[in-house]
């Protein structure tokens, strides 16, 4: 199988659903030998026996990215398989929605746990083996990274913390040769809005967003991998999170006045609207 990735090995956290998955076939389709990585054995097997049907080079390994010695172990036992690794993808996350005076520090620190600092643990743990092959390191943050909306404080915190980590790391990581890609999608498929605030999945609920601006994931996978692939510094994925982003950027007094005039006396229905069906 010949592409842009072909016999690369691509390490991505968060493997087992949604953007994790999509980039798994995405990466495999370029020909690349992919490893994916997420806490539920059960789920990662079926990602693996579809990308493999289709032809795809594709391992799997538990791992917690909330636990430095599971990624660790998870990255070594990549480099043992396939004697390298070339990209490193750390997509996992979730998120907390709520009023900010409706949740708690926990809820921060938890959030921060999984989306900040097991970013972080990933790229420590992969760093060795980058600089040695001159690779990639991705990290998906979020068009929410960009500007911030009402109940989601902690969500959005915590991808603004990983959107200024990467700038930091690209500047760093660019001296041995490893480019930082930030990727910040904007609605894309996924199971991601009915997972609650702790992390546990809900598939019974349904995607609170309109179905007319969801992204199909399989399209927004082969962006990301663009990005990767030219070694760009941050992408921004899909059209509707283009627009947000210029809009809040170049008019950022009017993006919050019509953002306030939206959600003015509005907050519970916001807030029910942020988990479908709760």
């Amino acid at each position: 199988m010949a592409g842009r990735f072909l016999n690369k090995t691509v390490f991505i956290t968060g493997g087992s659903s949604g953007i994790g998955a999509a980039l798994g076939a995405a990466f495999a389709g370029e020909g690349a030998r992919v490893v994916l990585a997420a806490r539920s054995a059960e789920r990662i097997e079926t990602v693996l026996e579809k990308i493999r049907a289709d032809g795809g080079e594709v391992k799997g390994v538990v791992c917690d990215v909330t636990d430095r010695a599971n990624i660790d172990a998870a990255i070594a036992k990549t480099v043992e398989t396939y004697g390298g690794l070339d990209v490193v993808v750390a997509n996992a996350g979730f998120g907390v929605s709520g009023a900010f005076q409706d949740i708690k520090t926990s809820d921060f620190r938890r959030q921060f746990d999984t989306n900040v600092f097991g970013a972080i643990d990933t790229a420590y743990a992969a760093l060795p083996y980058l600089i040695e092959s001159k690779g990639r390191f991705a990290v998906v943050s979020s068009v929410l990274g960009m500007l911030g909306i009402p109940a989601t404080s902690a969500y959005c915190a915590s991808k603004f913390a990983v959107r200024g980590w990467a700038e930091s790391l690209y500047y760093e990581l660019a001296e041995h040769g490893v480019s930082v890609t930030c990727i910040n999608p904007g609605v894309v498929e996924s199971n991601f809005r009915t997972v609650d605030n702790a992390g546990v999945a809900h598939p019974e609920k349904s995607d609170p967003a309109p179905s007319w601006l969801v992204v199909p994931v399989d399209k927004a996978a082969r962006q990301m991998v663009a990005a990767i692939h030219n070694r760009r510094a941050e992408a921004v994925i899909t059209n509707h999170g283009k627009f947000i982003s210029a809009c809040h950027r170049h008019f950022p007094r009017t993006f919050r006045f019509l953002m306030r005039n939206v959600t003015r006396g509005r907050m519970k229905k916001v807030q029910e609207l942020k988990r479908g069906g709760e």
